[in-house]
């Protein structure tokens, strides 16, 4: 779902499409932040909301594409949307490939941007999520023990609670009863679910 805090964001340095490009999104119910450049959207404090933005390829200064990367690593969760009065396919399609969403070509129709507004809001609303349920989960991981920990780490291979007391050196009636500190911290009642939290954490 996308919350009512999303945000558009324009970076062009020229006003006109701005001014344009702001009203009709407006006018569409969207919360919209116009920059004149890219390095001045980059001056913006870290925005840990749903948003997406529209980014002039040619700019004035380094240009949209110049700054893709650093965007990125500053707003991985906002989706870039690339809009152009004179790119090419080839320029497009380097663009798409270093990660942006989409690519317009101005001038840009209502019907055209919308929906690719929408996809983007979508998407930047999906890896939030993501990113908030990491955080999470990343919590209920940092608060095992280093005990726990390592038996978290033998559980979620399938193996059984003999073959990790061997390998730990304890017995396995500890084993069971880290075990059920483990799921009892994570919130869990089977090793399915504790898969899945190592899956998402990226834990092996």
């Amino acid at each position: 779902m996308i919350e009512k805090t999303a945000r558009v964001f324009i970076i062009d340095d020229d006003p006109s499409v701005r001014k344009s490009i702001s009203f009709l999104l407006r006018s569409a119910g969207y919360s919209v932040e116009s920059f004149n450049s890219a390095e001045e959207f980059l001056d913006l404090e870290n925005f840990n909301r749903q948003g997406c933005i529209l980014l002039d390829i040619f700019m004035e200064g380094r240009s949209g594409l110049e700054l893709q990367e650093e965007i990125a690593r500053k707003f991985g969760n906002l989706p870039i949307i690339y809009i152009s009065g004179q790119g090419d396919i080839d320029m497009s399609v380097k663009a798409l490939r270093k990660g942006a969403l989409n690519f317009l070509q101005k001038p840009i129709d209502e019907q055209t941007l919308i929906p690719a507004i929408d996809e983007a809001l979508s998407i930047s609303s999906q890896t939030f999520n993501n990113q908030n349920e990491k955080k999470h989960l990343q919590a209920l991981v940092n608060s095992l023990t280093s005990r726990e920990y390592q038996v978290f780490t033998h559980l979620v291979t399938g193996k059984l609670n003999k073959q990790i007391a061997a390998e730990l050196n304890i017995t396995e009636h500890t084993v069971k009863l880290h075990r059920g500190k483990i799921t009892e911290k994570l919130g869990v009642k089977s090793v399915a679910e504790l898969v899945h939290i190592a899956e998402k954490m990226d834990i092996r």
